[in-house]
């Protein structure tokens, strides 16, 4: 699980995949597959955290990389682009989104 905090000092990509409802969880499981079988083994891997909206309609993807440049070596690995192109091809869109957290609040139990 990843800490997510303004002092971790990682490169954050917010991916939002438009999807039509009845591709939503085969894009979710290629996700999934994706980070387990691949993304996780590649330099610079910090964590992914996928979530699949409740109307059906979205997958986010929360990936976080050591640095920016590791993030686009992996985009450029010959073992990633299967991944790549399995995801374009169930999803409607792509809005790829680097982010920086300025503020982080959560509840305790």
């Amino acid at each position: 699980m990843p800490t997510i905090a303004p002092s971790n000092d990682v490169f954050t990509l917010v991916n939002v995949f438009a999807v039509p409802e009845e591709h939503q969880q085969k894009l979710v499981d290629v996700l999934i597959d994706a980070t387990e079988q691949t993304m996780q083994h590649l330099p610079g891997f910090v964590s992914a955290n996928i979530h699949a909206s409740r109307d059906g309609t979205r997958v986010v993807n929360y990936a976080q990389w050591k640095s920016r440049e590791h993030f686009e070596a992996m985009l450029n690995r010959e073992e990633v682009q299967p991944h790549l192109r399995k995801s374009a091809e169930l999803a409607e869109g792509y809005d790829p989104i680097p982010c920086t957290l300025l503020d982080s609040t959560s509840q305790s139990s």
